[in-house]
């Protein structure tokens, strides 16, 4: 019996929206988010990719406000996980505030 060789691969870009960026909080409820699904998750900031299921690998991403992140998923939950990582740092900013905006002087 043939193994099937391709997996499910899907890509996404985000941008981090909470005010204090992917410092350890939020980076680990990214992890805890994606070592839920069944595939592999890859976080690229620049020239640096590293496991989005590895706590240590997701902080030294150091992403402030405004950095857009790349996440590609491989594997059987892929499409899952990317939806659901996308909301969490997007839409649900990690459970943390926005940036505060400026007054005008």
């Amino acid at each position: 019996m043939e193994e099937a060789l391709d997996k499910l691969v899907f890509e996404t870009e985000v941008e981090i929206k909470n005010a204090d960026g992917l410092h350890m909080r939020p980076a680990m409820r990214f992890v805890d988010a994606a070592s839920t699904f069944d595939c592999d998750v890859t976080v690229s900031s620049g020239e640096n990719s590293v496991d989005g299921k590895s706590i240590m690998q997701m902080s030294m991403l150091a992403a402030t406000c405004g950095t857009k992140l790349k996440i590609k998923a491989e594997g059987d939950d892929a499409e899952k996980a990317l939806v659901a990582l996308r909301r969490l740092v997007e839409e649900q900013m990690f459970d943390e505030p926005p940036p505060k905006k400026q007054k005008k002087s």
